[in-house]
């Protein structure tokens, strides 16, 4: 099983490279204990996709810690990669979302794979349920969370909102891209008027479990996303807007899978502090050693 960190973020909310601050007691960034689960879990591949500028970066801090555990590759996400040149934007100044960069790794899987936010932290039972799930189904799988325990206290937030049918497979997923808590209340705010979500629906923070056949989709996807958007300097090609085309076309099935007990990020600088605690909880409750590499 491989392991996919989308770690290319420009980390604009939060105001730094939130993908190798340092959160853990010594250092530890939320990356590290993602892959230190993984690596439990029993992956045995990670596959990085950075941005060129903290590629080195990226290397120094994580190839050494996963020396002899697991075959590290590293794949660079772009404005133009794999951007046909009819479809280039010159005043682009982000990539193309979580959709895209999955798709930069095609070459580098050929086997079922996770993918995982480097800046998330999902907890150990997220990559063992996975972990398991793989070894018996040839579906592709969601690690459901539950929207009210994965927003933010200090602003908005991008979710992945489902419904799942009566067998625990997602009906649909829609990428909600500004959801926050109002008056008691979780609100997304949409172009077409506010919408009051409920909070108990299946959420995804983007752990995904995907068969290799994901990849011939996601470009035909991509491909037809791009005819139509690629104008749209700010528009996105998100994970969950492929698996709702998948699913939609019947193309493939999606199993809401348990997992997702724990859960806690940083979008906002103000959410570094909550998430150093958090860590740190965990290490004095014994989930994790003092020095998680040591």
């Amino acid at each position: 099983m491989t392991l996919l960190v989308l770690a290319a973020g420009m980390g604009s909310r939060y105001g730094g490279i939130k993908q190798i601050d340092g959160f853990g007691p010594s250092g530890e960034t939320i990356m590290d204990y993602s892959l230190y689960d993984a690596v439990r879990a029993g992956f045995t591949k990670v596959v990085f996709i950075v941005r060129e500028e903290i590629l080195q970066i990226v290397k120094d801090r994580f190839e050494p810690k996963l020396r002899g555990k697991a075959e590290v590759s590293f794949v660079i996400q772009a404005l133009n990669t794999l951007i046909p040149t009819p479809y280039q934007n010159p005043e682009r100044t982000k990539p193309w979302g979580t959709g895209h960069a999955m798709l930069c790794a095609e070459k580098a899987i050929h086997e079922p794979f996770a993918v995982i936010n480097a800046d998330d932290f999902y907890g150990r039972e997220a990559f063992q349920s996975l972990a398991q799930f793989f070894q018996h189904s040839a579906d592709h799988a969601m690690v459901g969370y539950t929207l009210k325990n994965v927003l933010s206290d200090y602003g908005s937030v991008s979710r992945g909102c489902g419904q799942t049918d009566a067998d625990g497979f997602l009906k649909e997923v829609i990428e909600r891209t500004n959801i926050s808590r109002e008056n008691g209340k979780i609100i997304a705010h949409e172009k077409d008027g506010n919408i009051e979500l409920n909070p108990d629906t299946p959420t995804s923070m983007n752990f995904w479990g995907f068969q290799p056949s994901i990849f011939e989709l996601t470009r035909k996807s991509f491909d037809a996303f791009l005819k139509n958007q690629y104008q749209n300097i700010k528009s996105e090609f998100y994970i969950p807007l492929l698996v709702n085309d998948m699913i939609m076309t019947r193309q493939g099935k999606v199993k809401v899978i348990d997992g997702g007990k724990i859960w806690f990020g940083v979008t906002y600088q103000q959410d570094k502090e909550e998430v150093t605690q958090k860590i740190r909880a965990l290490v004095d409750a014994g989930e994790y050693p003092l020095a998680l590499w040591a």
